[in-house]
């Protein structure tokens, strides 16, 4: 007898055993269990630790409440301003509501990844590139929007959407880089103009002081070609002085021009001639000899003249 209630005593622990090991899940502190009884949801989310369970009746789901990174493959799509791009992107989500993420989507990582690669199309079609260039905060809140809307009734909230990266063609990369480059070339030169406009002014009242004392002009050539010395080069400078060049153009003799003198009248209207006597072809010659030529032009004037009068303007004396 006592035998057979030791034994029953054990089938009794070893059922009971395996009802609890049956109906006993563990939820852990990041998911939430929801409960199904032939089908049908049980009210009620399950907490984080031990849920009990009938065995054969119910069915335990387990629900994920963490933020799920989810990446967008890249998108090929034609800007509003007709450039073909390709966006890439990456969703942040989470499960809100563990029975609405189980009942009114079949898989809500899929409906999700889908909603969002339909949504940068759209927002790629109603950009322009500069805005997917330079505008991105802008863009991501209007994609965040987007995928949120639907995703609210499947229990799913869309924490943040960040546009990862824009590829571009090669065409249109070089032109943006021929296009930076123009610009930055115009502000180097309005700057250079800047710098020449304010060293004319300094270059100006420089020139008003050198002008009242002629030896810091002179001074001011001494340290020019002391700079041009310095340097490794094979170029000598000499300073050549304008007055040298006058002293040596007083010092050349000034050829005087000729006296002028009057031209030639005109040689009376003769008769016709008469018979020439013997020995007349003397006489003939003497008759029909040419006139008498002008007088010579004035010589020129010296190549010192004219030196001086080339690098001063300055008609010599």
């Amino acid at each position: 007898m006592v035998d057979q209630l030791l034994t029953a005593g054990i089938a009794a622990a070893a059922g009971v055993a395996v009802y609890l090991a049956a109906a006993t899940r563990v939820v852990k502190q990041y998911e939430r269990g929801i409960v199904f009884r032939f089908g049908r949801l049980r009210k009620g989310v399950r907490p984080p630790g031990l849920a009990m369970i009938l065995p054969v009746a119910d069915r335990l789901h387990k629900v994920n409440l963490q933020i799920v990174t989810l990446p967008v493959p890249a998108q090929e799509g034609i800007t509003r301003d007709n450039v073909t791009v390709r966006v890439d992107a990456v969703v942040y989500f989470k499960v809100v509501d563990p029975a609405s993420a189980l009942i009114a989507v079949e898989d809500y990582r899929f409906a999700v990844s889908q909603m969002a690669q339909t949504s940068l199309r759209s927002i790629i079609g109603k950009s322009d590139l500069d805005d997917l260039l330079s505008n991105r905060e802008k863009l991501n809140q209007g994609l965040e929007l987007m995928i949120d809307s639907p995703a609210m009734g499947w229990g799913v909230q869309i924490d943040r959407v960040e546009i990862k990266d824009v590829s571009l063609p090669e065409t249109m990369k070089r032109s943006m880089a021929r296009q930076a480059e123009a610009d930055r070339e115009r502000r180097a030169r309005l700057i250079n103009a800047d710098a020449e406009l304010q060293a004319s002014h300094k270059l100006a009242e420089a020139a008003e002081v050198m002008s009242d004392q002629p030896a810091a002009l002179q001074l001011r050539l001494l340290q020019t070609v002391i700079a041009v010395a310095a340097e490794k080069n094979s170029t000598l400078v000499l300073p050549f002085p304008v007055e040298l060049l006058r002293f040596l153009e007083r010092a050349t003799p000034t050829p005087t021009p000729p006296a002028t003198t009057a031209p030639p009248e005109p040689l009376p209207a003769t008769n016709p001639p008469e018979p020439l006597p013997a020995g007349g072809g003397a006489a003939r010659r003497t008759a029909h000899a040419p006139p008498a030529r002008g007088p010579p032009p004035p010589p020129f004037r010296s190549a010192w003249s004219e030196q001086i009068e080339a690098v001063t303007g300055i008609e010599p004396v």
